[in-house]
Parts: structure tokens; C-alpha cells; sequence
């Protein structure tokens, strides 16, 4: 398995929001790095849609290399990156008594209108409080309904199985029963009660294990090594550390985190001559760096990539001490990421024409670019979701026209095998493997109003099993239905529509629009309660994947990044659009929903098209994209230019950033209602930006609306919840349902939806 580590959003303002590094080489092609930004909790990659987000407390997976990631309930992948918020940078000088001043004038306006949106959201909350109540019982219900074991992934050593529960980790025996496990650590008994196990790695003789902890307010980890034994105790604990891998039995290599950016890799020893050493630094701001160790454990590989160029250094783990090795110089638009078999490195890249993913391979003695041989090539349109190798074949979990679709490649006879995938499925999660030598591939797959159902893949019959493990409520009356919209230069724009089959006059119906449309990322679309309570209330669920996004390939997303942004505009225009004229609802009962990055496209429509939705639901809406983007101080700034481009150097990009920004573009008219949920403690997206976006917005729709004589001229509701806890990455399960909650309270009370209340009157 190819990864690099990648939270809700990837490199900038994703959505998804990821807890561990896990299976797969999905982090890498969801957005080419998790910053820990996303929306995004989930690793497999897992990432947390950050406007949808019901999830279990603790529920982990472990992978085969000693991943832990959480199920996703609700993205990054997501999510899940994001803006940072102030980061003062060492080495800055002080400010002079005016600037100082100046600075404290600013302090103080930010927080009379943090108190000022504070109070606002105090006297307007009752008005949704019982129905608020309401929907967080019928999630909780649907929530305990739909939570099932699939059995918890172990990590197997030999006849030794390790697995995590409720933030602790056990070991027991391969034949004994998991009740009868040991006990090797605690959150709770070492004083992490606030933090989740992010990421678990055991060394190869088993006498050591590193874990990453995570509370849900921060965005750095805590590295915790564990000397096992009888009486297992705490060998060393490294704060800030983003990702780490055991190169021998007491070598770990691990990456150093600050102000959001990884640089730095350092090795640290556990023998009698305990010391730490720095091994590796990057010195583009553009990079971000993490570790990977290979399926084989012949390698670990360091990881340095940019959102269009790489360059991966290796580790001989035989030979931990000796200096990394080069594999290929990084190349303006070339991406690559590497596992190894055989003496040989297989490598997944974007070499070549066309500039879509392939997978090649070349001898570790010769491993250079012009030594690069074609294993794989994609089809045009086709987006390579992620990728598993194991020693006789290698997986690869492919999206073609809104369809998953199963590839298995042998290495023996060079013959492709493919499946296509049950076709309500719209996600997958990879499980881990207890070795790379196995016969079978075992993963789940889900859509948003289907929970997880899991599969096994035969290598040796090359047949599909479906795994009965548990009864799971599905819902049998919901349609899937796959559209195509003709957007503003004739570009079909792919939509996913779900709806109850058993709902009449669906031009009557409430819609929620989901949309993202940045970074190369995908909508999340893995089950969430939220999305089947919805579909069991007669709403209709739309997710636009616009270009910007990931769903067909590279392609897709460089047509709507930088100077092509606009383009994600008009596909979201015409897929609403299409979806009224098709009889799926109508502007009055359509309601928007989008997080983080994806607030650009949300904001851009309704500063251009307001007519065609009635309300909006922003979760960390990325608002303000050009005064983000022209403070370089920001810790993500600079690596941000290669998504939306650098209006400091270039004054055209300036005028089209300007051009869709949504704070820049708030005029008088009748806006739809909005509804946004902001954190205190987001470091990702300034929550400045968003308070100045909330006042224009509502300062422009009174203007319309004072200008307007029309008797009863309807004023929307302009509303910002600013959460005190969570943040763009991490909420609690309690702040998370309540947020949902929240949202759909909003929503049915904008829609005048009154399902929920048990009456056909139209809402008051």
C-alpha cells in the first residue's frame, strides 16, 4: 500500500478530517498530503465530511502495519485541509509602538463581534431548540440502529494479535478469546484522557510500540513510545510528531510537525546509546514531508511532495544508520509514490502522457525515471481511488462514470482482473491485511444512505463474497440515480441523486446539494444517520462533483483550479439547474450544503445566482480567498499558490480571485437564508474572515431589503455559530450531533419542512 497521510483536506482548505494514516494509497491521490487539516476523521484514508459528521466515540480499525484509524460515520478527503489561523513565526521582529497599536484596535474589534455573534446566536437558538431535540433523537435512534461490529482488525505478529478499544491497546494470543488480552496501555491511566490513538506502529521483534495521540482541540500529535514486556513501561515521549515507522527493532524515524508544516525527519535509537538525530529537511515551503514504510518492511521510504511535484528518499531498513537514498529528483508536474517487491520498486505516478496516474516499475539499483517501465495505465476519465499491494498481485480500487470498479493485476501472469462493484456502492474502505503474502483482500463499501457491508476479494477464484456478519437495517426503498449536466462550456458535470421511491410530486420534495470542488478531492459519500433520516423524511440528496474535485481523475481537478476555478461555478449552476428541470424539487425547497474549501463555490452561487436555492448550510467555510491568499505570513500560503494562484506576483490572478471570492463579491439582493458553524480554535481557515463575511452579508441583505417597498419583502436569516470547542479537524461525538442537529433544525425551518413535527401546516 502506497499512502501519504492526509487529513479533511489535503493541502489547503480540504474538508476531510483524518485521525491516522492507514490501508491504502488513498491519502496520496486524494490531494497529495494530509496536513492534518480535514474534514475531513477518517484514515483508510478515513476523512469526515465536516457538514456531516455523526460518528462513534471510539471506534478503531488497525492495519496491518499498525494503523489505527477510526470508522468514518459522516471528509478528506476528504476532508478535511484548511487555513491557518495566526501563526507567528519565530525570528519575527517586533512591531513598532504604532503597529503595536494598531494590532491592539484590531484585537479588540475582533472581540466585540466574537461577543457580538455570541449573543446573536444565544437569543436566535431557542427558536430551533425543540426541534433540535427532536432530530438528535431520531439520529441517536437510526445511530444505534445502523453501528455494527465487523469484527475489530488486529495486528498479527506471529501467534501475538495487538488491537485498540476505547483508547486502549490489548494483546492476546491468535487462538485466545480478546477478553482474556493484556492490557498494554492506557489513554486514561497516563493522563491523555482528552486524546484518541491516532496511529499505532510495533517493532518488528515486538519489544516496542509507538503511538500517536491526539486531543480533538489541536493539531499536533503526541508520540508515546512503550517498552513491552511483563510490565510495560513508557520508554520516551515526542511531542509534535505528524508520522513515524519503526525502520529496525529500536530505530524509529519520524517526522517533526509545526505551525502545520512537516520539514524535518528525524531517527531515534532505543539501544544503550539512546540518541536522536536529524535525518532529512525540506527547504521548499511548498512541500510538506512524511514516512512510509513499505508493504514488505524492506524499505522506509521519506515522502516529500508539493500538489504537483514529488520526491521520495529511501531507507534500507537493513541498514538503518546509512544516509537516505535518492529515487528520482523531483520534476515540475511529476508525482510519484513508491512500494517495493522483489528487488524491484513499483512506482505510482503521473509520468507520462497522459497525465493521469499509471503504475511503473524500475530496479532499486536503477531506479531513475528513464528506467521507468509501464505496468498499468488508467482509462481516460478514470479515477484511481487507491491502490494495495500485496507479494503475488496488486489491488486497485477504481471510479469510472460514478461506478467502483475492482482491478486485480498479477504479477506472475501480467493479467488484469476486473470486477464491477455492487452499483449502490459509491465508497470504499480498504481493511488491513494481517500480511502481504495473503489470498484475500477484505474491504467495505458504503454510500451515504447505505451503511458498511463488507467483502472479501479471492485472488486464487477471483470471485466477489459478500461477508454476512450482521443484520444491518438497509433501506430498500431509496433510489440511486446518476445524472449527467451540461455545464456553461458543454462539459458533462457527473451528479449523484438519492431519493425514497416511494415519494410522489418530487418537484415538492426538499433537496439538499452537496458540493466540494477543490484539491483534487472527492464529495465524501460514506453513510452518514443524518443523510438516512433524511431519505426516510421524503428529502431528495444531489452531490455535484464538480470540477476542482477528484471523481474523474487529475484532469478534473486542474480544469477547476487556479485561472479555471470559475468553471466549478458554472457546473454547480447547471447541476441545480438540471435537477429543477428534471422535477427533483424546486428553488424554494433546495437547500445547499458544503464545508470548508467547498464554502468557495457555495458563497460564489449565491453572490451569483441566489434564485436558484432558498438556504445554505457552511461547516468552516473558506470565505475570503483573496486576503488569505496575500498574507504570505500564513504557515499554508505559499504551498496554497499552486491550487488558487499567487495574486501577489501576478496581478490577473489577483482580478480573478477577485472575480469569485464570495467576501469580495456581496451585493444588495434577496439572499437565501445561511446558516455557519465556525470553531474558536480553527487554525485553518481564519475565523476573522469569516466574521467580516458574516456582517457584509447580512449588512447587504438588509440594504436590498430596505430598498425594496414590497409589502412583506422576506429578509433571510443570516446566522454563525461559533463553537468553543472542536476544531476544522476534531469535534467530540456530543458536539458533532448536536452541530447536525443544528443544521437540519435550520434547514427544516427554512423549507418549511414539517415532517419532524407531525403536522402538514407549512413551519411558522
Amino acid at each position: 500500500m502506497i499512502r501519504n497521510l492526509q487529513c479533511l483536506e489535503i493541502s489547503g482548505y480540504q474538508e476531510m478530517r483524518v485521525r491516522t494514516s492507514c490501508a491504502g494509497l488513498r491519502n496520496l491521490l486524494q490531494g497529495l498530503r494530509c496536513r492534518v487539516r480535514y474534514y475531513s476523521k477518517h484514515s483508510c484514508l478515513q476523512t469526515v465530511c465536516v457538514y456531516s459528521k455523526i460518528k462513534p466515540k471510539q471506534c478503531c480499525i488497525l492495519d496491518c502495519a499498525g494503523s489505527t484509524c477510526t470508522h468514518r460515520t459522516l471528509p478528506p478527503g476528504s476532508i478535511l485541509p484548511w487555513r491557518c489561523f495566526s501563526c507567528k513565526q519565530e525570528g519575527t521582529k517586533i512591531p513598532s509602538k504604532r503597529k503595536q497599536n494598531a494590532s491592539i484596535t484590531s484585537d479588540l474589534l475582533y472581540k466585540n463581534l466574537l461577543k457580538s455573534e455570541q449573543e446573536n446566536w444565544n437569543d436566535i437558538s431557542a427558536r430551533y431548540k425543540a426541534m433540535t431535540k427532536r432530530i438528535k433523537e431520531k439520529l441517536e435512534e437510526l445511530h444505534n440502529k445502523c453501528t455494527f461490529s465487523l469484527g475489530s482488525p488486529r495486528i498479527r505478529f506471529g501467534e501475538n494479535v495487538y488491537f485498540e478499544e476505547n483508547g486502549c491497546v490489548f494483546l492476546s494470543k491468535a487462538d485466545d478469546d480478546e477478553e482474556n488480552g493484556d492490557m498494554l496501555f492506557s489513554t486514561e491511566d497516563l493522563g491523555f484522557s482528552d486524546a484518541f490513538i491516532q496511529r499505532i506502529r510495533i517493532s518488528p521483534d515486538q519489544r516496542y510500540m509507538a503511538i500517536s495521540l491526539k486531543s480533538e482541540n489541536s493539531e499536533e500529535a503526541t508520540c508515546v513510545i512503550i517498552k513491552l514486556g511483563h510490565f510495560p513501561v513508557v520508554e520516551k515521549v515526542i511531542p509534535s510528531v505528524f508520522s513515524f515507522e519503526w525502520a529496525a527493532n529500536d530505530v524509529l524515524y519520524y517526522t517533526s510537525q509545526k505551525n502545520l508544516k512537516c520539514q524535518n525527519v528525524f531517527m531515534t535509537t532505543f539501544t544503550n546509546q539512546k540518541h536522536t538525530k536529524l535525518v532529512y529537511t525540506e527547504h521548499d515551503a511548498r512541500f510538506f514531508v512524511d514516512i512510509y514504510c513499505t508493504k514488505d518492511r524492506r524499505f522506509l521510504t521519506i515522502n516529500s511532495n508539493s500538489k504537483t511535484s514529488s520526491e521520495v528518499w529511501l531507507i534500507d531498513c537493513r541498514y538503518p544508520f546509512k544516509s537516505p537514498v535518492l529515487v528520482q529528483a523531483r520534476t515540475k508536474g511529476v508525482i510519484y509514490h513508491v512500494e517495493h517487491r522483489n528487488d524491484e520498486l513499483y512506482i505510482l505516478t503521473t509520468y507520462g502522457e497522459p497525465a493521469e496516474y499509471k503504475l511503473m516499475k524500475a530496479p532499486v539499483a536503477a531506479s531513475g525515471k528513464e528506467n521507468w517501465q509501464l505496468v498499468y495505465a488508467l482509462e481516460k476519465k478514470t479515477k484511481l481511488v487507491d491502490l494495495e499491494m500485496f507479494s503475488d498481485h496488486c489491488i486497485m480500487f477504481l471510479k469510472n462514470a460514478g461506478h467502483l470498479y475492482l482491478n486485480a493485476i498479477s504479477f506472475f501472469s501480467h493479467s488484469v482482473q476486473s470486477i464491477k462493484l455492487p452499483t449502490w456502492a459509491c465508497e470504499f474502505e480498504l481493511e488491513s491485511q494481517p500480511e502481504h503474502t495473503t489470498s484475500t483482500c477484505y474491504f467495505q463499501l458504503t454510500s451515504p444512505v447505505h451503511p458498511p457491508k463488507r467483502f472479501a476479494y479471492s485472488f486464487k477464484e477471483n470471485n466477489l463474497i459478500e461477508q454476512a456478519v450482521q443484520e444491518v437495517p438497509i433501506i430498500t426503498n431509496c433510489h440511486t440515480t446518476r445524472l449527467l449536466a451540461k455545464s456553461k462550456d458543454e462539459t458533462l458535470v457527473p451528479i449523484t441523486v438519492f431519493h425514497n421511491m416511494n415519494s410522489k410530486e418530487l418537484h415538492r420534495k426538499p433537496l439538499l446539494v452537496h458540493v466540494y470542488g477543490a484539491y483534487g478531492i472527492d464529495l465524501n459519500m460514506s453513510f452518514k444517520e443524518d443523510k438516512l433520516m433524511l431519505i426516510e423524511e421524503g428529502w431528495i440528496l444531489a452531490y455535484c462533483h464538480v470540477r476542482g474535485g477528484g471523481e474523474l481523475g487529475l484532469t478534473w481537478h486542474k480544469d477547476g483550479c487556479q485561472h479555471n476555478k470559475l468553471k466549478g461555478l458554472h457546473d454547480l449552476k447547471a447541476c441545480i439547474m438540471l435537477l429543477h428541470e428534471l422535477g427533483f424539487s424546486q428553488p424554494k425547497y433546495t437547500a445547499l450544503a458544503a464545508a470548508s474549501a467547498g464554502g468557495i463555490l457555495a458563497g460564489a452561487l449565491c453572490n451569483t445566482a441566489p434564485e436558484l436555492i432558498r438556504a445554505m448550510v457552511l461547516q468552516a467555510p473558506f470565505v475570503d480567498v483573496l486576503n488569505t491568499m496575500m498574507k504570505t505570513h500564513l504557515p499554508l500560503t505559499i504551498e496554497e499558490q499552486e491550487e488558487w494562484g499567487n495574486p501577489l506576483a501576478d496581478e490577473k490572478c489577483m482580478k480573478y480571485i477577485k472575480s469569485y471570492c464570495p467576501y469580495q463579491n456581496i451585493k444588495p439582493q434577496c439572499y437565501p437564508s445561511v446558516f455557519i458553524t465556525a470553531y474558536e480554535n480553527d487554525q485553518r481557515v481564519p475565523l476573522t474572515g469569516v466574521l467580516r463575511y458574516v456582517r457584509k452579508l447580512r449588512k447587504a441583505a438588509l440594504d436590498h431589503a430596505s430598498r425594496t417597498s414590497e409589502k412583506g419583502n422576506w429578509v433571510p436569516n443570516i446566522i454563525l455559530d461559533i463553537q468553543a470547542s472542536g476544531s476544522h479537524c476534531d469535534s467530540s461525538w456530543e458536539d458533532s450531533l448536536n452541530e447536525v442537529a443544528r443544521h437540519l433544525a435550520f434547514l427544516n425551518k427554512e423549507l418549511e419542512v414539517c415532517h419532524l413535527q407531525h403536522h402538514s401546516k407549512p413551519c411558522k
